[in-house]
Order: structure tokens, then C-alpha cells, then sequence
């Protein structure tokens, strides 16, 4: 399967981050739809299977960067996809969900927010199925901090490279920025095909 990247444009919208920090973002994001063509060609090719050691081996470098750059693609493009818009509040299902899940939406934004400063890549609520409750997980990088079996519903890059260029130093501005611009018709609709399964 070749990647191909989504289109995402820069629209008037997204007030997060403004449009040169969007550009240098997408640039990103392209990086690793080529970094996993090129994966993928490595191992359809055979990728030194052979030869594969968990101490050191080729193979084992091919498969690190799998789930690294794989979760860097799919990451991007839930976050690119839920940001914009400013649609203020979830609607009636999704506030219910996340009032059962944490106390009140109030308390889910306070810690959803608390779990973007903590983290050095990723802050992502997602659906534990083991649990069957929604939770803010904090991501370190990529493929560090995942939960097996859990969806993700939202997605907040809080790498510097998604902020620095337009914030420097002030992440904390960045989040607050983003949290007023969470496009959460996408959110409600992750849920809804999701989680419900409608």
C-alpha cells in the first residue's frame, strides 16, 4: 500500500497556530507519509528478516521505525483533521460521555490540559476499551505511551515543532489557543462511528 498524504490547507478557521506554523507543520507530516513508503518498500523486499535480533539487527531498526513513523502519520492527520472551526462545545453526547468518564466536561478540559503540559508529544483523549471509559493519555513520542485497544477521539501535538515557530517558549498559550479551536463536530463524529458504532 503506498501512503499518500491528506491535503490539509490553512483556512481562516484555524486560529490555533497561524498559517507559516501550519506550512512548516505539513512539511512534517510529509516527512513521514515518505518515511513509511520507504519502510514499507523495505519490507516487502524481505527487510533482512533473517537476520533479525532484538539486541541489534537490521530488521529491528525497520521495526522500530514502523510504529514510530506510522503512529507520526496517523497522529498528524487526527490532529490536523480536529483542529479548526472553533465550534465551542461537544454536543450532548459527547459531553455526557466525558461527564461519565471524568465528573463534568469542566473537569475532562482541566485535566485534558494538564496532560498536554505534562507531555513532550502528544496529549490524545481516547476511548480504553478495556475500562470502557474515555482517558487523557500523555504521549512522550510517537509509539511511547500508547494504550493497546483504545481509540483516539482528539489529538493535540504539543511537540515544540508544532508551536515553536509562532509561540516560542509560551506552550501554555499554544494549548489554551488550540482548546478554543477544537473542531468538535470531528470529535463527535469520531465517537459516534467509533465508540458507538453508528
Amino acid at each position: 500500500m503506498e501512503f499518500r498524504k491528506i491535503d490539509f490547507r490553512y483556512t481562516p478557521g484555524i486560529t490555533a497556530v497561524n498559517e507559516e506554523q501550519f506550512n512548516v507543520h505539513m512539511q512534517l507530516y510529509e516527512g513521514y507519509i515518505n518515511k513509511m513508503n520507504e519502510i514499507d518498500a523495505l519490507l516487502r523486499a524481505g527487510g533482512d528478516y533473517e537476520q533479525a535480533n532484538a539486541t541489534y539487527s537490521t530488521y529491528r531498526g525497520i521495526k522500530r521505525g514502523e510504529t514510530y513513523a506510522l503512529d507520526g502519520v496517523i497522529l498528524h492527520e487526527l490532529y490536523f483533521q480536529n483542529m479548526g472551526n472553533g465550534y465551542n462545545m461537544p454536543n450532548e453526547t459527547t459531553q455526557d460521555y466525558l461527564i461519565q468518564s471524568f465528573g463534568s466536561f469542566e473537569d475532562w478540559e482541566k485535566h485534558f490540559v494538564a496532560t498536554a503540559k505534562a507531555s513532550r508529544g502528544w496529549a490524545v483523549l481516547a476511548f480504553d476499551w478495556r475500562s470502557y471509559c474515555f482517558r487523557n493519555i500523555s504521549l512522550d513520542a510517537h509509539d511511547m505511551g500508547n494504550i493497546t485497544l483504545s481509540t483516539p477521539v482528539l489529538v493535540l501535538d504539543v511537540y515544540e515543532h508544532a508551536y515553536f515557530l509562532q509561540y516560542a517558549n509560551k506552550k501554555d498559550e499554544y494549548i489554551d489557543n488550540f482548546m478554543k479551536n477544537i473542531n468538535w463536530p470531528i470529535v463527535d463524529r469520531r465517537i459516534l462511528r467509533n465508540v458507538i458504532g453508528e
